[in-house]
């Protein structure tokens, strides 16, 4: 950093500056920062929502609860008795339709098939249960 005294040519004219000032750009960009800061509205982190007032309903029925068991070997169990696929989709065809829908407990074994979990799944879903619940058992007792 050097301090410029005076002019070092022989010429008489003065030196041009290289350097440019920042500072009206500066002020430019601030006063065009707070504009934008006071134009742009107030964003709310906030949703809506139209509660329901008053007590909720109670459900008096209690829906009936349907396992569903998979072995190791990859037998399916409904209500603890070993059934075919298609003895399954007609137990399913049969409490579908019921007002309050059952719910549908699967309980596959960690050393069954995926495929016919996934069978079970499928159908009770293609079948109209909409009140399917899959628990996690290591293994279960017939």
């Amino acid at each position: 950093m050097g301090m410029h005294v005076g002019n070092t040519s022989n010429s008489g004219e003065p030196e041009v500056m290289m350097e440019i000032n920042t500072t009206p750009l500066i002020d430019v960009m601030l006063v065009l920062l707070v504009m934008l800061i006071i134009t742009i509205p107030i964003q709310l982190h906030s949703v809506n929502l139209e509660m329901p007032v008053g007590a909720p309903p109670t459900n008096l029925i209690k829906p009936e609860k349907i396992q569903i068991d998979i072995d190791e070997q990859s037998v399916v169990y409904w209500q603890g008795l070993p059934v075919s696929a298609q003895e399954l989709d007609e137990k399913m065809k049969a409490v579908a339709p019921q007002q309050p829908q059952p719910e549908v407990h699967i309980r596959p074994n960690k050393a069954s098939q995926y495929a016919v979990f996934a069978n079970v799944l499928s159908s009770s879903k293609r079948l109209g249960l909409n009140k399917i619940a899959v628990i996690g058992a290591e293994q279960f007792v017939q």
